[in-house]
């Protein structure tokens, strides 16, 4: 016997569940169900406690951009009316903070490069020496050497040799915010130094650097290191020390 048919026959949900071996929860949703149609019965949304003071945490989120903690703003909540736990405040902060983040996101600009486009170097160190690591952004051909110093003659000798073993010239070399290479900020743009302008010009590149804080760009700048970081640049030439003929 089905559940309907059972709930006719005995007017009870609790004798129809017993009939029919299941619960009355089950006879209820069945017969609410046949009740309404056919189809699931509509639900009706339960409010929150903290449905009074949602506007308010809106507003002090979009405010401090996502910045403020739910225990700096629980003393606020409480005096605009709400009565509810600290660890509900926490959930309903968060899924404010969530969901500004959401709508506030930088996104990431994935590169595409070209042949022959992108040169990316860094300086890192190993096992006390500096060393000097250039990546072709499209091919992922690496160049790395030792140096005794960062020195922006150094750096430049390092170019100048990458270019040598490549055998040509990329169109732009993307730097860090080297010290060596950088004059000056305007703006938040890198001022390369005149040394700097006239070596590129000479051999014809732009030179390029990461903007503060940018993690598309850091991302890309980032393989150099890595290569530092993982050891293999054990694999380079002798140590380049200026002034002593190496």
């Amino acid at each position: 016997m089905d559940i309907i048919s059972a709930y006719r026959e005995v007017g009870s949900c609790r004798g129809a569940a017993q009939m029919c071996g299941t619960t009355p929860k089950t006879v209820r949703r069945v017969i609410a169900r046949h009740e309404a149609g056919g189809g699931a019965p509509v639900r009706v949304s339960r409010g929150h406690n903290y449905d009074a003071v949602t506007e308010l945490v809106t507003a002090r989120v979009g405010t401090t951009a996502g910045r403020i903690s739910a225990k700096r703003l629980l003393p606020q909540a409480r005096t605009a009316g709400y009565a509810g736990s600290a660890r509900n405040f926490r959930r309903l902060v968060a899924a404010e903070k969530q969901a500004w983040r959401v709508e506030h996101h930088r996104g990431r600009r994935p590169a595409v490069w070209s042949p022959g486009e992108m040169l990316v170097i860094d300086w890192g160190s190993l096992g006390g020496l500096h060393v000097f690591c250039a990546v072709l952004a499209w091919s992922r051909v690496r160049f790395v050497r030792f140096a005794g110093d960062e020195r922006a003659e150094t750096t430049m000798t390092m170019l100048a040799e990458c270019f040598a073993q490549l055998g040509g010239v990329p169109k732009v070399v993307l730097a860090d915010r080297m010290g060596c290479l950088k004059g000056g900020v305007v703006a938040n743009v890198v001022v390369p130094t005149p040394a700097y302008v006239r070596f590129a010009s000479h051999y014809r590149f732009r030179p390029d650097f990461c903007e503060a804080a940018d993690p598309p760009v850091e991302g890309d700048r980032g393989e150099p290191r890595r290569l530092c970081q993982t050891g293999s640049a054990r694999a380079a030439g002798p140590v380049h020390r200026p002034g002593r003929g190496q």
